[in-house]
């Protein structure tokens, strides 16, 4: 268990209560929790013998949470860019998997994107991809948080043979690990053209019975409308409604084709929306109303799906093109400001994961997941607000120190431990495998 710390940031800025940016003011860590947020000159007499960390140009902020990604898929970065969602998956990705896709695949592409995220200030992902023993493995070498796909889908692979297959295999895993801290799970059903009207039945009945969330692809591009309509009559968010899967539970990932009663059943059932906005740019898939499903209640998270579709794991960077495309989508300039934000890349995942009594705001009581960004240097001056800084500004080669439950896996932009030991030859030989697929 890591030593008791006082973290002495320069600005505080806990997410909740919404909009509260605490100036010198100190975060004691004790027992893998925060102890207490007290200002810093009461600390240093109160806890005089504690060790401490003075961070006097930092902003303190929750650990960022990826709320929607497939960790593995960083081996595929770049490996077919410039192309439409469709093409994409068919010609591309898919056939790639098919022939590579196995343990030691998703083992060391999930090394690769824990790397990544860390040093963005990730410190929780949510993932959806085959194998999830073998990203388990890597999530716990690396001693970050993962809510872990349980993955389904209507055709064969490597990994399963049928959806009951995927998820016999997927609910043993979390019947085997639930009880890990840093862990959780999630049902993971790809998309609404991959998943049989059957399979979305019994998925209803077990989110219910399991209190677990439903992580799915939701309204990504027009051509998944159309192909609902014309082999179901209905749209795809019709379908999840005729299921049950409407709630708080529901995670709908993209959503960036909803019509104002789908908007409002969103925000009514209090359903999350992860929304993906470099992704959904690089595919021209189109863009989530995400100012006016908050409006209507609904909750929004951020991620960045995978690198092939983003080529970035950069949460930052999410949360800068989510406030600017709001504004841009809606017309309005104040929609979406920079503390939605920064609630979407925190506090908003960690509901949508049914994490938010844990993760994601610095309250007395909860774990220790924090991030210590530097704010200094001319790109960053003159700093008028820490929040607008952060979100417009800001960028993760700014993120000096990261802890999750107390642990410190970032220090001055150095990792403390050796899990990522032999990665660089392990991506490069990947490199060479997957290489001729690019080249084709």
């Amino acid at each position: 268990m890591p030593d008791p710390l006082m973290l002495l940031p320069r600005w505080t800025v806990p997410v909740e209560p919404a909009g509260v940016v605490l100036d010198d003011h100190a975060v004691i860590i004790r027992d893998e929790r925060i102890e207490r947020v007290l200002p810093a000159a009461q600390a240093r007499r109160e806890y005089a013998a504690m060790a401490r960390l003075e961070l006097p140009q930092h902003v303190l902020i929750p650990g960022l949470v990826n709320a929607h990604t497939h960790a593995a898929m960083s081996l595929m970065r770049g490996l077919a860019d410039d192309l439409p969602l469709m093409p994409w998956l068919k010609d591309h990705i898919w056939p790639a998997e098919a022939k590579h896709v196995s343990p030691r695949f998703v083992r060391d592409g999930t090394l690769l994107a824990c790397a990544e995220m860390i040093r963005g200030g990730v410190t929780c992902f949510n993932d959806m991809y085959f194998f999830p023993e073998a990203a388990l493995e890597a999530v716990q070498s690396v001693g970050m948080r993962a809510a872990l796909g349980i993955i389904v889908i209507e055709f064969p692979s490597a990994y399963a043979s049928d959806p009951d297959d995927y998820l016999k295999k997927g609910l043993a895993l979390r019947d085997r690990y639930g009880q890990e801290p840093l862990l959780s799970f999630c049902l993971a059903p790809h998309a609404p053209y991959t998943v049989s009207d059957a399979t979305f039945r019994k998925l209803s009945r077990l989110a219910g019975e399991l209190d677990i969330p439903v992580h799915i692809h939701l309204h990504e591009t027009e051509q998944e409308l159309d192909k609902s309509l014309a082999e179901h009559g209905v749209r795809p968010f019709e379908r999840m409604r005729r299921h049950g899967l409407l709630g708080p539970q529901l995670i709908s990932v993209h959503s960036a084709h909803l019509d104002s009663d789908e908007i409002a059943l969103l925000g009514t059932h209090r359903c999350s929306v992860v929304h993906c906005p470099s992704s959904n740019l690089k595919l021209a898939s189109g863009l989530a109303p995400v100012a006016a499903l908050a409006a209507a209640g609904a909750n929004i998270a951020l991620g960045t799906d995978g690198a092939a579709s983003n080529n970035r794991l950069d949460l930052l960077q999410e949360a800068r093109q989510a406030a600017l495309l709001a504004k841009a989508v809606s017309r309005d300039a104040s929609a979406f400001p920079a503390t939605h934000a920064l609630r979407a890349a925190t506090l908003g995942g960690a509901q949508a994961l049914g994490l938010a009594d844990r993760i994601g705001s610095i309250l007395q009581g909860k774990d220790a997941d924090l991030v210590a960004v530097r704010m200094s240097g001319p790109e960053l001056q003159p700093l008028y607000d820490p929040v607008s800084q952060l979100i417009y500004a800001a960028s993760r080669e700014h993120v000096d120190f990261v802890w999750v439950r107390g642990k410190m896996l970032l220090k001055g932009r150095e990792f403390t431990g050796s899990p990522f030991s032999g990665l660089d030859a392990k991506v490069e030989l990947w490199q060479n495998v997957l290489g001729g697929i690019a080249s084709n």
